[in-house]
């Protein structure tokens, strides 16, 4: 183990830049700590020459959004032929754009809420669906560009057809599921625990509930019945193997459960690369089951390899 040399990526060029560097950071520390040979990598658009002058045995990818998460990064490093953590190319691609990846879930039978995609010009006219509806970009994380349009609203909100709008031009306009925010994080195709994430400042789980200190509390266990514990389980390990996922993955679901405990339970989406920050919540759940951060990154490195 301590011979191996791991560059972990982070940083990069998307909206989630502080978040890489904060995620990879903590794994930099947490794999040193192992007896790993570390190097960071703060990742620019000449990272195949970086990775070349390296020559690492594996990449760990802490790379959060477009490019380090989307399949990008991961063609690069197959071509490289350099071994690396998380999900392969067509599992990242698909599980990045929230359209096909919920067109994958459907397909295996996991409950998703109604919603379609479509030009962010035309949401911005008039309402595309009944309100409340929630507006997404198609391929961002960390709840960047998300949109919640209530109840009582005229009209769509003016900055979704702004040029202030910097999240691309196809969103996602989905059926709001009021409800409890739930997650739970798959490693090596088994379910970890069920997390209810409750937001502090918001109603709802954004950038600043994510990563500020004090933004959300996270429940570990999350109080639910044994029946639908286990259901978000299976779901979560089921759009982990549907969409190809290797390593960990996190799914995240609502539950609206104010008229009984049968409710409604929807999948929101996977993510293949959870955060891996201080306040993050996969790691938290490792912990709740007796691995350390030291031994979750230390799996993930050995874990590594080309065609995922």
């Amino acid at each position: 183990m301590g011979s191996r040399h791991v560059a972990v990526l982070m940083g990069g060029f998307s909206s989630e830049r502080p978040v890489s560097l904060s995620s990879g950071n903590a794994c930099a520390i947490a794999l040193e700590e192992a007896g790993y040979k570390v190097t960071r990598v703060d990742v620019s658009r000449d990272v195949a020459s970086q990775l070349l002058a390296l020559r690492p045995d594996v990449a760990f990818n802490a790379l959060h959004g477009p490019y380090g998460e989307d399949g990008s990064i991961q063609g690069i490093l197959e071509y490289l032929q350099i071994p690396y953590t998380h999900s392969g190319v067509l599992a990242s691609a698909l599980a990045m754009d929230k359209g096909q990846a919920k067109k994958v879930a459907a397909a295996a039978g996991i409950p998703t809420a109604f919603g379609k995609v479509m030009s962010r010009f035309d949401v911005a006219g008039e309402h595309p669906v009944a309100p409340p509806y929630v507006v997404k970009p198609v391929r961002e994380g960390s709840s960047f560009g998300v949109v919640i349009v209530k109840e009582d609203q005229s009209h769509p909100p003016q900055i979704i057809g702004s040029a202030d709008w910097r999240y691309g031009d196809t969103v996602m306009v989905e059926k709001y599921v009021a409800g409890r925010e739930l997650t739970c994080g798959v490693m090596d195709g088994k379910a970890l625990d069920v997390t209810e994430v409750v937001a502090k400042a918001n109603s709802f789980y954004d950038y600043d509930s994510k990563y500020a200190e004090g933004g959300s509390s996270h429940i570990i266990p999350a109080p639910l019945s044994p029946k639908i514990y286990q259901k978000i389980q299976d779901l979560a390990v089921k759009a982990h193997e549907s969409l190809g996922c290797r390593g960990v993955s996190r799914s995240d679901f609502r539950y609206d459960d104010r008229f009984g405990e049968e409710g409604e339970l929807v999948w929101l989406e996977v993510n293949t690369q959870p955060g891996m920050t201080p306040t993050s919540l996969v790691p938290e759940m490792a912990a709740h089951a007796g691995i350390s951060f030291k031994d979750l990154v230390s799996w993930m490195v050995e874990d590594a390899s080309c065609e995922r």
